[in-house]
């Protein structure tokens, strides 16, 4: 099933600035919340959807990359927007939407509701790499595997950074919810917020005794290698991202995410303008009078073209299709042929002699008469 516009799914239009998208966020997460339809799995879609839309529109780089690309900017397979966004990722988000309350607001808005989704550790930190790609591989997208040096999940301690299971206790300071509860005087009144447990980090759990692999981190340098899915038509510049794929958190918490930054290499025959190529061809001023036929690079393989006769330098031909795709799968560019007169830089004595012959002719001009053709052709000779 497709995705819905994200614009669509807050019902905000493109020229929303940062209040209105929050607020509309708001609006649609209170009306889908799974503590107001239980056991509704549309409204919970719906409620993800909602979610997977606000992070990347409110995220200056994700909105103008997806005002650009659509759902495809964001990626496919991992990459991107919210795709993989599971209840934890989204109930972090109402800190920023609904103030310091922690998980769900629903809370104290419905007396409880379902229990708080408990926050496991710290977050591990994103990891960015580049990759190279030529244009041949632009066109045609391409899978590759990256070694790369990151933290990663402790196994001796499976991430708990405890020595044994014996060495992990019930944290004493939040009493093991993994939430400290704070009453603040306010112009209001008194307010009360929920926060992040600061001694276990919201694991719920204290260690007694490190793990003596990680010295209780919870995760340890080391290499992997990850393979990434690079859809066709990305652009140099462009940064995907893959959920997860990052450096593992601390003390079990959840992985953070793999940036990818694009690069594509200059290429020996093309030049790039947007999902066009470029091919500059050089062809001598017989060829180009009389007229030919030339076998030019495209990005999948050589092609014949004819060159009418009295072609001119500047002239465009254009191979339709041979471009590249739309990152948004749909649409391919054209290959644009630039025909370039080519001169040459030196001349041998009978070579000059042909040329000053052709300057003496009365009827020389840009389309040559028939008088003129024979003459090329006898240039045509010498320059071949």
């Amino acid at each position: 099933m497709a995705k819905r516009d994200y614009y669509e799914v807050l019902g905000v239009s493109k020229t929303a600035d940062e209040k209105e998208i929050k607020k509309a966020y708001r609006k649609v997460a209170m009306k889908y919340h799974p503590d107001r339809n239980p056991d509704n799995k549309e409204a919970e879609e719906k409620f993800k959807e909602a979610a997977e839309a606000y992070e990347v529109l409110s995220d200056a780089n994700k909105k103008a990359r997806y005002d650009r690309y659509g759902h495809a900017g964001m990626g496919q397979g991992g990459f991107g927007g919210g795709g993989s966004m599971n209840m934890e990722d989204i109930f972090s988000q109402f800190g920023d939407i609904f103030g310091d309350m922690g998980g769900s607001p629903f809370e104290s808005f419905f007396g409880g509701g379902r229990s708080r989704t408990r926050s496991r550790g710290q977050k591990g930190t994103n990891l960015r790499i580049k990759v190279s790609m030529t244009l041949e591989e632009v066109q045609a997208g391409v899978s590759k595997k990256i070694k790369v040096k990151k933290q990663v999940s402790c196994a001796p301690c499976n991430g708990s950074g405890a020595k044994d299971s014996s060495s992990v206790q019930t944290c004493n300071t939040c009493g093991g919810s993994g939430y400290v509860r704070q009453v603040k005087n306010t112009f209001l009144g008194q307010m009360q917020t929920t926060t992040v447990c600061p001694t276990c980090s919201g694991s719920g759990q204290s260690v007694t005794a490190n793990c003596t692999t990680c010295k209780g981190v919870g995760s340890n340098l080391a290499s992997d290698t990850i393979e990434i899915e690079i859809p066709a038509g990305v652009e140099d510049g462009m940064q995907l991202s893959m959920r997860g794929k990052g450096n593992a958190g601390k003390k079990g918490g959840p992985n953070g995410d793999l940036l990818i930054n694009i690069e594509v290499k200059k290429h020996d025959h093309f030049s790039r303008d947007g999902m066009n190529v470029i091919y500059d061809l050089f062809l001598n001023f017989a060829d180009a009078a009389l007229g030919t036929s030339v076998e030019v690079p495209t990005l999948t393989g050589k092609v014949k073209i004819k060159i009418p006769a009295g072609t001119q330098a500047g002239k465009i031909f254009k191979l339709k299709d041979k471009g590249l795709p739309s990152v948004q799968a749909y649409g391919k560019g054209d290959q644009m042929i630039n025909v370039n007169i080519w001169t040459p830089k030196k001349l041998n004595a009978e070579e000059k002699e042909l040329m000053e012959k052709l300057l003496e002719m009365p009827n020389f001009k840009p389309n040559p008469g028939k008088s003129e053709k024979g003459f090329f052709e006898k240039m045509k000779d010498y320059f071949d």
